[in-house]
């Protein structure tokens, strides 16, 4: 269907003010914009800019992506309608309203909903999903996007993101439903059950578990002076009972960004990722003499962090970096206490620094790399449950994604929030700070230095475009990327690699549409589309025996990289 059709159709509907407002000021470039395509399911679910129109994110997308998930799930059978779906929502723009609608649709399907009443993190949904025995979950959620955007993540009955062999029917469910504006409600939502109190309390439960060394945080917890920001979002309200019950109870929270706002007035992107998003609590910092400054996104998925260094300046920390910390310190505690397993695997993306993964190969444990998606890090963890092959003992994602134990499956800030804490005060009681800890695996290690460079392609053409730019790496693939030759091919596409002598291998992740270089030096570059942003993302990792190399080398590959685009 035209997206002029699409567009006569919603002019005829009854739609709320708001949404007729926007059709009414859209220019025939914005027009086309929010109907010449349907919104898609990415890494994550389904996200988009808020809006009139089938390209936007509103009450009608989503009714729509919950009546195909509604009818996915009746066909599954009467045990799946019982097990029901629960559902939860962030701070952003219309989440509640999304929630309440997502209920209903399932309500008069006669589908159970277990529905938080107030905004609960991604973390404790997945965690719901798993202790409610749910056959699936709702996440009203953009993440860290900016504040135009909303979102939906769909969760699998492990409580991790929906795996793409289930997608693929809620998609194919998705495109048959084609009358947005007679989806049925069931307005007294009977099949709905409100579940706050009760999943706080088991979630604070399992929270207990992460703390490594209690007898540590027990006379150190209370010296560690830091600064957290929930950056507007769902975070703080278990964040702050979760570090309390831990015992961190001498932290100051950025009262600003404490305030529940979905245009998030502080900040240009609540991103974690984004320095400039740690700018405030700084200041916070460098006002009480803290010793760290801790984040999380408006979801509470994701969490960030900047430390203080000698010279009472702030050093703001990758998640790679996070990352290494946090793996040294759990198997250094598990070696001292003989409790490190034979079979110990720590699990990350394709795209993330080889430092902790290194790290964690110093001390026998082996990493499984998996796609971009912390489901994939889920599915892992469920295959190394049901087959006994390995224990599980960290994931994350360099974007900031860590997971410690896998009582929820999906990327847990509040879980990181604690055990950074415990990290931190660890160096502390040594006289020393997080960024010592870094600067040591550094000297032992390696100088680990990565870089990700994101290209904007909005618009009807964005996705041809960015295609065009795939096809000449693939169809064209450089032999040498920042004067280095390229001794490893790896097309996650054809799930191949081939190596210098021309030798291919098949590769055990699922396909993608991603390409890694890997480098004679040691050093690596992915690309790859975003799967929740019109954008493409170029990574670059490299290791030297020196900071200025490490550095020197990024500079080179990007500047090779960014012509090579062109």
């Amino acid at each position: 269907m035209s997206y002029q059709k699409k567009l006569a159709l919603w002019q005829a509907a009854q739609l709320p003010d708001y949404l007729a407002k926007d059709l009414e000021k859209y220019t025939p470039e914005e027009q086309e914009d929010a109907f010449y395509q349907n919104l898609s399911f990415g890494t994550a679910g389904m996200r988009g800019v808020l809006g009139a129109g089938t390209n936007r994110i509103n009450i009608f997308t989503v009714r729509q992506v919950t009546e195909a998930l509604a009818r996915y799930i009746d066909a599954q059978g009467v045990t799946a309608q019982k097990r029901g779906v629960a559902i939860s929502f962030d701070s952003r723009h219309f989440s509640p309203e999304f929630a309440s609608d997502a209920a209903a649709v399932l309500s008069a399907h006669g589908i159970k909903s277990y529905l938080f009443s107030s905004l609960r993190p991604t973390p404790e949904l997945s965690f719901a999903v798993r202790e409610l025995n749910a056959f699936a979950g709702i996440m009203i959620t953009a993440s860290h996007n900016p504040k135009e955007y909303n979102g939906y993540k769909v969760y699998g009955e492990d409580g991790g993101q929906m795996v793409p062999e289930a997608v693929n029917i809620v998609v194919e469910e998705l495109e048959k439903v084609s009358d947005v504006f007679s989806i049925k409600l069931d307005e007294s939502r009977a099949n709905v059950e409100i579940i706050d109190q009760v999943i706080d309390d088991k979630y604070l439960e399992k929270m207990t578990t992460v703390t490594v060394d209690k007898a540590l945080v027990a006379k150190e917890g209370a010296s560690l002076k830091f600064v957290y920001s929930p950056l507007h979002g769902t975070g703080q309200y278990i964040g702050e009972k979760a570090l309390q019950q831990a015992g961190f109870t001498n932290y100051s929270i950025v009262k600003e960004q404490a305030v529940i706002d979905g245009d998030f007035p502080t900040v240009k992107k609540p991103n974690p990722e984004d320095a400039a998003a740690l700018e405030l609590a700084i200041e916070y910092a460098k006002r009480d003499g803290a010793d760290a400054v801790v984040a999380t996104d408006p979801d509470a998925d994701r969490m960030g962090a900047a430390v203080k260094l000698a010279d009472g300046t702030f050093q703001v920390l990758t998640g790679n970096q996070i990352a290494a910390v946090l793996v040294n310190y759990l198997l250094t505690a598990k070696k001292k206490t003989n409790t490190l397993p034979a079979d110990g695997a720590i699990v990350t993306s394709i795209v993330s620094s080889r430092f902790a993964s290194t790290v964690a190969e110093s001390f026998g444990v082996t990493t499984a790399d998996v796609l971009t998606g912390f489901k994939y890090i889920a599915a892992t963890i469920d295959e190394y449950e049901a087959t006994k092959s390995n224990t599980f003992l960290f994931g994350f994602e360099e974007s900031f994604g860590y997971l410690v134990k896998p009582f929820s499956h999906d990327k847990d800030a509040i879980q990181a929030l604690v055990l950074f804490a415990e990290v931190a005060a660890y160096y502390k009681s040594q006289g020393k700070t997080f960024a010592d800890g870094v600067q040591e695996l550094f000297e032992k290690f390696g100088y680990f230095e990565e870089k990700t460079i994101s290209l904007d392609f909005p618009g009807i053409h964005g996705n041809d475009e960015m295609a065009a730019i795939i096809a000449k790496f693939r169809d064209n693939q450089p032999e040498t990327i920042g004067g280095v030759a390229v001794t490893r091919i790896q097309d996650f596409s054809t799930a191949t690699e081939t190596r210098a002598d021309r030798t291919i291998i098949t590769l055990p992740q699922p396909k993608a549409n991603v390409l890694k270089y890997w480098l004679a030096d040691g050093s690596w570059v992915a690309v790859r589309p975003s799967g929740t942003e019109p954008k493409l993302k170029f990574y670059i990792g490299v290791v030297s025996d020196t900071q200025e190399k490490s550095q020197a080398k990024i500079n080179v590959i990007a500047d090779d990289l960014m012509s090579y685009a062109k």
